[in-house]
């Protein structure tokens, strides 16, 4: 039988995510949280590899281009590698929005896999302090951006995470167009690069930024950064649950269950 390698179809890439939406409700607890864990490690490593970027050069298009690029790690190794994203999670939405998940579900879904990627996150930011780098420009670079991020304003903020995770969301969506490791790798670049691009906010990447900023010097307070964290996860949610979720299933499975 010939094997079919055309790209799937955005009505199968739908159905492809509600049914994923179910496989990841059903996770066990132990397996959630090890994903979730990996993911905001994953997430972190990437979020790392922009700060050296950005370090020693002047932020400009194609140095934070260049940033975007590296960055891309995190869903990369998330979505090849296999782990949980709250982000990414946000498509969950599709499936309890034809109630092949319940609310209660997709809740602890989210509730497990958030406190998963903080753990992953910090503790990735832990490691960090103890290898040197902070002491270093890259430690500079990560207290900078951890303070200019405690200065947006809370529309600021909201707006910036509904349009990240509208991109982080589109990436995983394109993903699961492709029937090979290539494909995906290449589904994730171009969004992901295109919000580090535009300075757009991300929830679990802040998780880690936060506390490597602190570490390196930065003149933040917890409650700044918790403040940041909790906006940017609302403005997640509302551009990845909100807008990318709920249009495309609209648009795709239009009401029918599949």
């Amino acid at each position: 039988m010939e094997q079919d390698h055309d790209a799937y179809k955005p009505a199968q890439i739908a159905a492809l995510i509600a049914t994923a939406g179910v496989t990841k409700a059903q996770l066990p607890f132990g397996q959630m949280l090890t994903l979730a864990i990996l993911a905001g490690a994953f997430i972190g490593f990437g979020a790392a590899a922009y700060l050296m970027v950005m370090t020693g050069v002047e932020p400009t298009g194609p140095a934070k281009l260049l940033g975007g690029l590296v960055f891309s790690l995190g869903l990369i190794l998330c979505i090849v590698g296999g782990a949980e994203l709250f982000t990414g999670n946000a498509l969950m939405v599709m499936a309890a929005v034809d109630r092949k998940i319940t609310l209660t579900e997709l809740l602890r879904n989210w509730g497990v896999v958030y406190f998963g990627n903080a753990i992953g996150a910090v503790g990735l930011a832990a490691a960090f302090a103890c290898t040197g780098l902070l002491d270093t420009p890259f430690g500079e670079t990560a207290a900078k951006v951890a303070t200019t991020k405690t200065t947006l304003p809370i529309l600021a903020m909201l707006t910036k995470a509904a349009l990240c995770n509208a991109l982080v969301c589109l990436a995983v969506w394109l993903t699961f167009s492709a029937r090979d490791t290539t494909g995906k790798i290449l589904a994730v670049l171009w969004p992901i690069s295109c919000f580090v691009l535009l300075g757009l906010e991300h929830s679990i990447a802040n998780m880690f930024l936060f506390p490597l900023g602190i570490l390196s010097g930065a003149d933040v307070s917890l409650p700044a950064a918790l403040a940041n964290v909790f906006w940017v996860t609302l403005g997640n949610l509302l551009g990845g649950a909100g807008g990318v979720a709920l249009a495309y299933r609209y648009a795709y499975l239009g009401g029918k269950k599949v």
